[in-house]
């Protein structure tokens, strides 16, 4: 038996984004660490044989390594790698057969994206514009004054000639970024995303579908599409080639997400997912009909998109993710894991079942980890919820009550699936091993039960949604399990808010952790990255008149007054998502009411906690926190 460490979180290796090769024979997928020591993620690209027996990495170089892609006859694998220059990716081409890696670019932006077509001489890239001379005469001098509209970085598209290694941009989609490319199966036009603007604000609102041939270089506007596109498949149906891709179900911009298609001799749109009590992940173009994974309740559905409608494949536990197919009638390869097992990657038929060919982790095998139950139970209104009971490690739910700690997820459309809660932000195996259960609730809002129940939380975040949470809580005491006396809470990024919320509420908690939460949605709408969507959420914007404004009576900040709970801070310093101010407003609001709390700033992080050492400090931290608060 092996006792889990803050270290065994965080120094593991984790794959992702497998990609069957058009053959089936072979795979490639990037292993990646879960934290870094430095400025740089070192990350390789493997290959591995679809039995199974056989995996190695292509490269030993020390360098940032993703998007590894196929050829289209499967001799060899594209993939971008900052080898030369970190934090610079260039595409290189490894040949299977050899081993041979070469490099293919020397774009001095940087290579975004790439994308193998049909023709062997050609690689579609999509890359920003070389800084001019000027431009780094500027950066020289430090005369860079950023004027906002003018010059913004955007991907463009452009077009590797592989005999010569000449790259040229074809004069289309003029100003616009270009998002997601996938070719037509039969080697015809592109299928191209662009939005207006690369940021995460305005950008996602404005997208639009093109197509692009790049044999001929004539490029068609189609129409415009809903806010976030991503993901575009092709197929063919009676009535010739459609176009599908997923985006949030309109109007609002805090939504479920759908599956459009669009037939293109008619021009006709259709919401392919509309109705249907779960909500689509990943659509995946095969050469016949796309799949398509739901997320269901705690499970995973994965499916097939016929004409007369979507048809279920098979059914799977927990989550699904980074699907991937060989092809028409082939298999498929997915990450997905167990409750006690991390994502390894796993081949077999869309109808199931699918067999494990990586143990990235084998050093977690010995760790004896809390026994992980799902939870079904209706809201105050009857609203049917589900959620997660991890329990003590080793104890059973008859040796309650325990301390019990509510951790929110994030999003808030997400999730939690029925699969191994471990990561490196407050987690349920990580407690769960302190000796704590732990409650993961599902509440509206969230992914996994249709656009409905995703879109009722526009402009009400925390109310319904914190009663469903609530609601659970007070389940697993009524039943034994949890000690009314020890609660607390926790939550990262919008769990993080959760959590705050929580406490302006309630003084039922004796701790409470907030990293990186929501404390002020008009500030969040003003300063966040995702402004329109915070508007959304919150349900204003603090330009809309003199007020008070809807989103304050939705804003924790507007509550510390009634806090009476020790609170825990975390913040990233570089956060975009949710910008450091909204901890620093929380912290000095808490200092002005004199309410206990650690204030804690991580430097050079983001919204994801990604230095080593920082990770262990949140897992270490956040024990014991609650350690002290409701061990006592």
């Amino acid at each position: 038996m092996t006792g889990l460490t803050a270290e065994l979180v965080v120094d593991g290796r984790v794959p992702r984004t497998p990609e069957l090769a058009p053959n089936g024979r072979r795979l490639c997928f990037v292993l990646a660490p879960t934290s870094r020591a430095g400025d740089h993620l070192d990350t390789g690209v493997w290959i591995a044989d679809s039995g199974g027996t056989a995996s190695h990495r292509v490269t030993t170089d020390t360098a940032t390594e993703s998007r590894p892609r196929w050829s289209a006859d499967s001799r060899a694998v594209y993939f971008l790698s900052d080898r030369t220059e970190r934090g610079t990716p260039q595409l290189h081409r490894v040949t299977v057969a050899d081993g041979v890696v070469t490099a293919l670019t020397k774009w001095p932006a940087g290579v975004l994206d790439h994308l193998p077509p049909a023709d062997p001489d050609l690689v579609a890239l999509l890359a920003e514009d070389e800084p001019t001379g000027r431009d780094a005469r500027r950066a020289a001098e430090r005369d860079d004054a950023v004027v906002v509209g003018e010059r913004e970085p955007r991907a463009r598209l452009r077009l590797l000639h592989l005999p010569t290694g000449r790259i040229t941009t074809p004069d289309v989609f003029p100003d616009r970024h270009v998002v997601e490319l996938r070719q037509r199966p039969d080697g015809g036009p592109l299928a191209v995303l662009t939005q207006a603007r690369a940021d995460h604000d305005e950008g996602p609102r404005t997208g639009r579908l093109h197509l692009f041939d790049p044999t001929t270089g004539a490029a068609e506007d189609l129409r415009a599409v809903e806010a976030d596109a991503r993901s575009p498949a092709w197929w063919s149906d009676e009535d010739g080639w459609h176009v599908g891709y997923l985006a949030l179900t309109p109007p609002v911009s805090q939504a479920g997400t759908a599956v459009f298609d669009l037939a293109l001799g008619s021009r006709v749109l259709r919401n392919r997912t509309a109705g249907l009590a779960m909500c689509p992940t990943e659509l995946r173009q095969t050469g016949a009909a796309p799949l398509v994974l739901f997320a269901e309740g705690l499970n995973t559905t994965l499916a097939r998109l016929d004409p007369a409608g979507v048809v279920t494949l098979s059914h799977h536990p927990g989550l699904l993710e980074h699907l991937t197919s060989a092809g028409s009638g082939g298999e498929v390869a997915v990450l997905t894991g167990t409750r006690y097992r991390t994502p390894d990657v796993h081949i077999g038929l869309p109808t199931g079942p699918l067999r494990r060919i990586t143990h990235t982790r084998p050093e977690l095998d010995g760790v004896v980890f809390g026994t992980q139950r799902p939870l079904a139970y209706r809201a105050a209104d009857g609203l049917e919820l589900d959620g997660l009971l991890v329990l003590p490690a080793g104890r059973t739910a008859a040796e309650g009550p325990f301390p019990l700690i509510t951790i929110a997820h994030g999003g808030p459309y997400d999730r939690y699936a029925d699969r191994c809660q471990l990561f490196w932000f407050p987690s349920a195996q990580w407690l769960a091993t302190a000796g704590y259960a732990v409650f993961l609730p599902n509440p509206r809002g969230g992914r996994g039960h249709g656009h409905r129940l995703a879109a009722g939380v526009a402009g009400r975040v925390g109310r319904e949604e914190w009663t469903d949470i609530l609601t659970g809580i007070d389940l697993l005491i009524a039943e034994g399990v949890a000690d009314p006396d020890r609660l607390g809470i926790a939550g990262w990024s919008h769990g993080g808010f959760t959590a705050a919320w929580a406490v302006g509420r309630t003084d039922r908690f004796r701790a409470a952790l907030v990293g990186a939460g929501v404390v002020d949605w008009g500030m969040l709408a003003a300063t966040g990255e995702n402004g329109l969507f915070e508007a959304a959420l919150g349900g204003g914007t603090g330009w809309s008149g003199t007020g008070p404004h809807p989103h304050d009576a939705v804003s924790p900040i507007s509550f510390t007054d009634r806090i009476r709970t020790p609170v825990l801070i975390l913040h990233g310093a570089q956060d975009t998502n949710v910008p450091l101010g909204q901890a620093v407003y929380f912290h000095r609001a808490l200092r002005h009411f004199d309410v206990e709390h650690e204030f804690v700033v991580y430097p050079r992080e983001g919204h994801s906690i990604r230095e080593r050492h920082h990770q262990l400090d949140v897992l270490r931290r956040t024990r014991d926190w609650f350690d002290r608060k409701l061990r006592r």
